[in-house]
């Protein structure tokens, strides 16, 4: 994770402080189990929860340097942590434990909290998406196929599918929290040869989490479908983004990004206005999927577990959280401070197209009236070749044309007729 994209709650919680916090209370809370159950004395784990250290920057600090020694990093964590405690009690740290019960565990927890984070985030995204595409419901633009004028449609339908895909990101995110969201202290191949069941439960009861079978590690793809979910959330800000770039260009001109006073669009024109938010996003979006596509690499491992996928998922996961989370609040802040040039979105309309985008509308009504549907074709394609040939519009050629009588030039070029089921859109959508 480097600074500049990385949210200070979401480093936080993938601190190494925060991470060996968590493993200690694991450590902690399978002694209480263990006491509970009659396996340890029950003053030795009252000793230990007392005993427990605050994990701060030179307890890191310790476990670094004794890592270096051990050239394993749980079994340093637990050197350091015994060490800490000073007591005899400390003997029970670790009992009955692999360093993947310790590890998974921990990470589950840091990752359903982080996934609170991302949901929240994406949540308030939607809210805004929503709101926008209420407000605009009734503000026109050409809708666009292949980036050429198609038919009309307007801000608020369009924004309103954005707002529905969001909806279904916020599904997927909260399938893989609940995925996520458990744990395992089943012992070096997950066959609670040196624990017993019942601690494993009691403590993913006490961390809020599910205990599920495992071998020596929780399984892979509920981590590979996490990171889907991210990827697909950051993919739909994306798609977002994209159309906001397309629909600022110069030539198009129908929506700004929000510019505060004292920015600057350009380094060498000083009259840019750049859309530096949305390719930024777009930016990030590539990475997010990037990190998918390696999530499922770590799906596949050696018989009960080998090591290669821990280094990726030190990467990737945290770097994951953060880039989605970060990405959310440009997008909420991008759609909160959206301009919309009404003016310049129906100028682009009904005098960029030329009246073309009601061409559809022409040939249906030449249908009605019995016409052969290709011959219809051929007729409104014609008109078509004409307003481009002669600088024309399709209204001016159309009155013109010896089927002119047979069309109700009102209607056929009625802007209002065409998007006349708009508000279903915005159905139940607040």
């Amino acid at each position: 994770m480097i600074p500049r994209y990385l949210p200070a709650d979401i480093a936080a919680l993938f601190s190494d402080a925060h991470r060996f916090d968590v493993m200690c209370e694991v450590e902690v809370l399978v002694a209480e189990a263990l006491a509970a159950a009659g396996k340890i004395p029950v003053e030795d784990a009252r000793e230990l929860r007392a005993r427990r250290p605050q994990i701060d920057a030179v307890f890191v600090a310790d476990v670094e340097a004794r890592e270096a020694i051990t050239h394993h990093d749980t079994a340093a964590f637990v050197d350091v942590l015994q060490g800490r405690i000073d007591h005899p009690s400390a003997a029970w740290i670790h009992y009955g434990l692999t360093s993947s019960d310790v590890l998974d565990t921990a990470m589950c927890v840091i990752l359903r909290d982080a996934l609170d984070v991302v949901i929240a985030q994406v949540r308030e995204l939607r809210a805004v998406v929503a709101a926008r595409a209420v407000d605009t419901i009734d503000w026109p633009l050409a809708g666009r196929t292949h980036g050429m004028h198609a038919e009309p449609t307007t801000f608020g339908i369009k924004f309103s599918h954005f707002a529905r895909q969001f909806d279904r990101d916020l599904e997927r995110l909260g399938h893989a929290r609940h995925q996520i969201a458990v744990g395992k202290l089943s012992g070096a191949v997950g066959t609670y040869s040196n624990i017993e069941p019942e601690i494993e439960t009691a403590v993913c009861e006490a961390l809020g989490l599910t205990a599920v079978p495992a071998t020596q590690v929780i399984a892979r793809d509920r981590h590979a479908e996490l990171v889907y979910a991210l990827a697909s959330a950051a993919a739909s800000m994306e798609a977002l983004a994209l159309e906001i770039r397309h629909l600022a260009r110069t030539e198009v001109g129908e929506v700004e990004e929000p510019f505060a006073a004292g920015q600057k669009g350009s380094s060498a024109m000083p009259h840019k206005r750049n859309p530096v938010i949305s390719e930024r996003i777009c930016g990030l979006a590539r990475v997010v999927r990037g990190y998918a596509h390696t999530a499922l690499e770590d799906v596949a491992l050696w018989h009960e577990r080998d090591i290669s996928h821990s280094s990726v998922e030190r990467v990737i996961l945290p770097d994951a959280v953060a880039l989605v989370t970060y990405m959310a609040r440009k997008a909420t802040t991008l759609m909160t401070g959206l301009v919309i040039n009404r003016e310049r979105a129906l100028s682009n309309l009904v005098d960029g197209s030329r009246g073309l985008v009601f061409s559809q509308s022409v040939l249906l009504a030449l249908v009605d009236q019995g016409f052969d549907r290709d011959d219809a074709y051929r007729v409104v394609q014609d008109l078509a070749r004409e307003v481009h040939e002669e600088n024309s519009t399709l209204h001016a050629v159309l009155v013109q044309h010896e089927h002119a009588s047979v069309v109700n030039i009102d209607e056929v070029f009625s802007l209002e007729r065409l998007v006349r089921h708009r508000h279903r859109f915005i159905e139940n959508l607040l």
